[in-house]
């Protein structure tokens, strides 16, 4: 996926590398993974130490993913050490951010001994190392956001459209606001994220009022958003989710569907991506009063802190995932669980604590995060509703 010809040329480079990485495990990606029946995963020895292979976009010569691979490794080892009791012995393989590489990765680990692997980055890699490792019976805790490599051994720890859809959709019904339409870019995330909404719709009893698509493109938005909102004005509506973010388009659909003629003083604005990245964003007159989900601040403030006081600099975006995926390992080694490794106990209902809140790897092979619900105002932002610290019932 590529949003760089939708992102001005002064932030062209640092915007695009960035999104580059966090959104390629959006695309489309078709997938063999393993039955959910097939074997749990390995047990281990408590008391004996346990290989962990750690699997990173190094390799490849891109400064951006060997960047992004140093804090992966940073972060998974501040998780171990949090756990010192864990007796964890982390292996570090490259995978060149490439699938090929990903797999040979994979069987080197298990090759190697490793009873779990955390990591790759990329749907197409997860997908090709789920296909090794389940040959061994060995679970893969990913960092991919792509829900269509997630089932059988391969769990994607990555925030999902899904698991956005749920929360702000989920929050939107509780307030009333039961007839919901979705606004996306005709495009493979576009779809996806369009169907979240739609299944969250139906998760929480709302109406589903329409998937309502634009051409990806300035010149798109700008030529359908007046049709868009007249079908929107008729749907009978009483909230709209757009997909996109800042740099994909957010700031000008906001400006033309109300221009074309949306009613958005009696439909509800909601989003599916962060409008506070840019800050500026949230002066767009389009979205004041709307809602968006983001993560746990006070979580994320405390893990970068940490982060920055134990290596000197502040972490990449997405390092905490990696946090995550050793920290669930780790604390239920800790405890001298001998099925740490296995997805029962990696899928456990209370969930754990990580680097942006707490966190949930679900049965499905999906990953629950919880996410706290802002409002937009003229420039700024208000939490109107906390992120839960805690998860009650079962995963699923």
């Amino acid at each position: 996926m590529n949003y760089g010809t939708m992102i001005s040329n002064g932030r062209r480079a640092v915007l695009g590398g960035l999104l580059a990485l966090s959104l390629a495990a959006c695309v489309d990606v078709t997938t063999t993974s393993p039955s959910s029946s097939a074997a749990d995963g390995p047990k281990l020895n408590p008391n004996a130490s346990v290989k962990v292979a750690l699997l990173v976009p190094s390799g490849s010569g891109d400064a951006n993913q060997e960047n992004l691979a140093n804090n992966l490794i940073r972060a998974a080892e501040m998780a171990i050490a949090d756990h010192p009791n864990a007796k964890i012995d982390m292996r570090v393989y490259a995978t060149h951010g490439n699938a090929t590489q990903a797999a040979s990765a994979a069987q080197a680990a298990i090759s190697n001994g490793a009873k779990i692997i955390i990591g790759p980055l990329f749907a197409e890699s997860a997908n090709a190392v789920g296909k090794v490792a389940a040959a061994k019976n060995i679970n893969v805790l990913s960092f991919s956001n792509n829900t269509g490599v997630a089932g059988g051994n391969v769990f994607v720890l990555g925030n999902s459209f899904q698991n956005t859809a749920n929360r702000i959709v989920g929050y939107a019904s509780a307030k009333g606001y039961k007839s919901v339409a979705v606004v996306s870019p005709q495009n493979a995330a576009g779809t996806a994220a369009a169907n979240a909404v739609k299944s969250a719709a139906s998760r929480t009893g709302a109406r589903f009022a329409g998937a309502y698509a634009y051409p990806f493109s300035p010149e798109g938005i700008a030529g359908t958003a007046p049709a868009i909102a007249s079908k929107l004005n008729a749907s009978g509506s009483t909230a709209v989710v757009l997909t996109a973010d800042s740099a994909s388009g957010l700031p000008l659909l906001a400006q033309r569907l109300p221009a074309g003629g949306l009613d958005i003083e009696n439909v509800k604005v909601l989003g599916l991506a962060r409008w506070d990245i840019p800050q500026s964003t949230l002066s767009n007159p389009g979205l004041r009063g709307g809602w968006f989900a983001i993560p746990d601040g006070a979580a994320i403030s405390a893990f970068n802190g940490r982060f920055n006081n134990t290596y000197g600099t502040a972490p990449h975006p997405l390092a905490g995932i990696a946090y995550d995926g050793m920290k669930a390992f780790a604390e239920l080694r800790s405890n001298k669980n001998p099925g740490a490794a296995q997805r029962s106990q990696l899928s456990r209902s209370q969930g754990f604590r990580g680097a942006s809140g707490a966190f949930r790897l679900l049965k499905n092979g999906s990953t629950q995060r919880a996410l706290s619900v802002a409002e937009a105002s003229a420039g700024g932002l208000r939490v109107i509703s906390s992120a839960p610290t805690k998860f009650g019932g079962s995963g699923s």
